[in-house]
């Protein structure tokens, strides 16, 4: 345990951060996961802006990297133009 109430706050504090930073993150994933899946290209289309304004969102935030939000909405973008 830790000695000093700095170092026990900062526990409490990084405790509930990671909570929110996984909530987040998950959420994304599963936005992600679910336009990957759409086999349908205006629904896809209709789906795109939101996911991308939540990847921009949390790169903003250090959720993820700004590279990583990049990637994939270059992947999900390909994977929009690939549908007929």
């Amino acid at each position: 345990m830790a000695n000093h109430k700095s170092s026990v706050k900062r526990i409490r504090q990084t405790a509930s951060r990671r909570l929110h930073n996984r909530y987040y993150a998950k959420t994304m994933r599963n936005a992600v996961r679910k336009l990957r899946a759409t086999t349908d290209k205006a629904a896809a289309t209709e789906l795109l802006p939101k996911v991308q304004k939540m990847l921009d969102k949390l790169a903003k935030k250090n959720i993820i990297h700004k590279n990583k939000a990049a990637n994939i909405k270059s992947g999900v973008m390909a994977h929009i133009n690939k549908l007929a």
